[in-house]
């Protein structure tokens, strides 16, 4: 083994993984605002630990002086989604970006390992501007559902439980738990539009809520504390009642009140 700096090493995978994790949040958001649905659910990420490193380099004979083009997932990102339709949109969303280059993809959804694993992975180069000048990294993002997600992460668990050796009753069980979660997903497909729809009114309905509030105390900013006062108590009444008409019908009065307030101050 080499007498290399190691956190130096992996400094610029850490930087990578931020700035990744940022950009596909964003993503996240900018989806939501134009499209009013985003494929993105979550987004995590993480460099691998050192030991790791060096066991996944041994284990597939990667020299250590090879270790940055030889192990593709010392930056990993994960990028969970609600429903398998998600994971095809976000992979050619992925593979339209000028700020990162997709170098080869694993479909391990169509193709699913044989121990029932399914996930999707991109293996991207991504350039990191470091202090000491441009580097272009690899790094891994694993696309998957939750229920995918949520198999992987018991497999992984038991994986390092047996150290890689699962007994047989426990593999067998593992397998149909995946064929269960696969299921699921396509479930969960078949009303897809239902879920989406319902989702968007309870989004809908917060917003509304959080927009009265926030209107109602720019009334108590202009000192119109009676009027405040008074459409804080309607608001009250609306909650209790849950009429999202009725709430529609007071944000407008509330801004319209704003208005007047602000003609107010200005003669």
């Amino acid at each position: 083994m080499d007498g290399r700096d190691w956190k130096k090493f992996l400094l610029p995978y850490e930087q990578a993984v931020e700035e990744l994790k940022v950009k596909f949040k964003t993503l996240r958001g900018e989806l939501k605002s134009r499209e009013e649905y985003s494929p993105i659910e979550f987004v995590t990420g993480r460099v691998k630990k050192i030991s790791s490193v060096l066991e996944k380099a041994k284990r597939l004979n990667v020299p250590m002086d090879e270790l940055e083009s030889g192990i593709e997932d010392i930056a990993g990102l994960r990028i969970m989604c609600q429903f398998v339709e998600d994971i095809e949109r976000l992979v050619e969303l992925i593979r339209s970006r000028q700020d990162m280059n997709v170098v080869y993809e694993k479909d391990y959804i169509t193709n699913k390992k044989p121990s029932g694993y399914r996930s999707f992975h991109i293996i991207i180069e991504y350039p990191v501007q470091t202090a000491l000048g441009m580097k272009r990294i690899l790094a891994e993002v694993q696309i998957r559902t939750l229920a995918m997600n949520f198999w992987a992460t018991i497999e992984h668990s038991l994986n390092y439980k047996y150290k890689e050796q699962l007994p047989s009753d426990v593999r067998v069980r593992l397998s149909k738990a995946a064929e269960a979660a696969y299921l699921l997903d396509q479930e969960m497909s078949s009303i897809r539009g239902e879920i989406v729809e319902s989702q968007k009114m309870f989004e809908d309905h917060a917003n509304l809520v959080t927009k009265v509030l926030n209107h109602i105390q720019e009334l108590y900013f202009y000192h119109r504390v009676r009027e405040a006062a008074q459409f804080q108590l309607r608001f009250n009444e609306i909650w209790d009642l849950d009429d999202v008409w009725e709430l529609s019908d007071l944000s407008s009065e509330i801004e319209a009140a704003i208005t007047r307030a602000k003609k107010g101050d200005q003669s």
